[in-house]
């Protein structure tokens, strides 16, 4: 009975007095370290990407050359931003024109993106 009094006590005192102070924060290091790491390979670049992405659609206007997540190419002729819309010319001998989603168009083209495509 002895023993299991000292072992009792041993636990106690070592719980009152788990360790030198900051402890506690020195054993949260490597999760921080770990979601900062996520954070700066994961969250930022996308968030980047994102921010790209909105600036490509907000300056979309007509007569530009641009290229659907379907590869579909075409001239856009009318944007309708308030119902996130726009209508793009894709053949030009019969004036042959389909209505998209904003979110569809994937790029702008220029004429550097036109003949890098056709190099290939």
């Amino acid at each position: 009975m002895g023993d299991s009094i000292y072992t009792s006590l041993t636990l106690l005192a070592e719980a009152a007095n788990p360790g030198p102070p900051g402890g506690f924060l020195i054993s949260l290091l490597p999760i921080i370290a770990i979601g900062l790491v996520f954070y700066w390979l994961l969250i930022a670049p996308q968030r980047r990407d994102q921010k790209k992405r909105q600036a490509l659609l907000n300056a979309l206007k007509e007569s530009d050359r641009v290229l659907t997540v379907g590869g579909i190419y075409g001239v856009v002729t009318n944007v309708n931003r308030d119902r996130g819309q726009a209508t793009i010319r894709v053949d030009d001998s019969n004036n042959t024109k389909i209505r998209v989603a904003l979110g569809s168009i994937s790029q702008v083209l220029t004429e550097e993106t036109s003949s890098d495509s056709s190099s290939k």
